[in-house]
């Protein structure tokens, strides 16, 4: 599972049902992978990736392998041929990493399925988590007939939202001021607007009128946050964000639910004060990242 791309518009809507299936039976998988074990790599930093899988395997009756990219043969050998060794001991192999082309180099080289934890092009396991979060908060809304709003810069999830909401029917605005073209998938992008999912809006308080929800991210990757190499560029993106923070002032607009993937930088992105208001859905949809997990290893592994 590398993004949206690899699966159909039915395949996408029974891992969503499956999902919310194991969520609520959870019983029922306990122990189900005796005996499995997942391999984590992670060349980026993590909190809610990392103890969802590995929850989610020791709750299923497997085993996670966590695995430090700097600390592994990984960052001196070919990706390919290392993912060619650690298949033939694990079942399963989960990779965070930075670049999307060495997800593909895993996935080719793996003899068992990867899963993309994360990369600098899609985040489709939290797109899952997501939508299943919006399924469950409103189960007498049809998807086709829910609207998000998405409010940021354009990111690895904005493309794997763009996919998954194309795939259910579910209407995606985005209000993106900073969308670098490296940043965009645009076979993911052009599949949404033929589908007529998906749309733009500058203006900020249209965008979240009618909408359900109302979604941010950080406006800076993880991992160059802190960064003092690029204190400036963070300096620039503050600077030209800040009219886009999703604060009271924007929310008395709207009756929307608001959601962000984490971490949050609060006072930036989005105020303290919303992300702990009753307004917020925040930490159930980071829950749902346990279930979410649990329906893509049990789906891949058919078991």
């Amino acid at each position: 599972m590398i993004s949206w791309e690899d699966w159909s518009d039915a395949e996408i809507q029974g891992l969503l049902n499956f999902a919310i299936h194991v969520k609520k039976n959870r019983v029922n998988y306990a122990g189900h992978l005796s005996g499995r074990t997942l391999a984590m790599l992670f060349q980026k930093t993590s909190t809610r990736t990392r103890v969802s899988f590995e929850v989610a395997m020791t709750e299923m009756g497997g085993h996670g392998i966590y695995l430090d990219w700097m600390a592994s043969n990984f960052q001196l050998s070919d990706i390919d041929l290392e993912a060619r060794y650690l298949s033939r001991n694990v079942s399963v192999i989960m990779a965070r990493l930075k670049k999307h082309e060495d997800l593909l180099l895993m996935k080719n080289g793996s003899q068992v399925p990867v899963i993309n934890g994360c990369d600098n092009m899609f985040h489709p396991c939290q797109s899952l988590a997501d939508i299943m979060t919006i399924a469950l908060d409103d189960p007498e809304r049809p998807l086709d007939q829910t609207k998000l709003t998405y409010i940021g810069v354009h990111n690895n999830v904005v493309n794997s939202l763009i996919g998954i909401t194309a795939a259910l029917g579910i209407r995606l605005t985005l209000v993106t001021p900073i969308a670098e073209k490296e940043n965009i998938h645009e076979p993911t992008v052009e599949r949404a607007k033929s589908k007529g999912t998906l749309t733009w809006e500058q203006n900020l308080e249209k965008s979240v009128k009618d909408a359900d929800y109302v979604y941010t991210d950080t406006w800076l990757d993880m991992e160059f946050f802190n960064d003092p190499s690029y204190a400036d560029k963070k300096k620039q993106r503050m600077e030209l964000m800040m009219p886009y923070q999703i604060n009271s002032s924007l929310m008395e607009k709207t009756n929307a639910k608001v959601m962000h993937d984490m971490p949050i930088h609060a006072g930036y992105e989005i105020t303290r004060e919303v992300v702990l208001s009753q307004r917020s859905i925040i930490f159930q949809q980071a829950e749902n990242r346990l279930d979410a997990q649990k329906a893509v290893i049990l789906k891949l592994l058919e078991a």
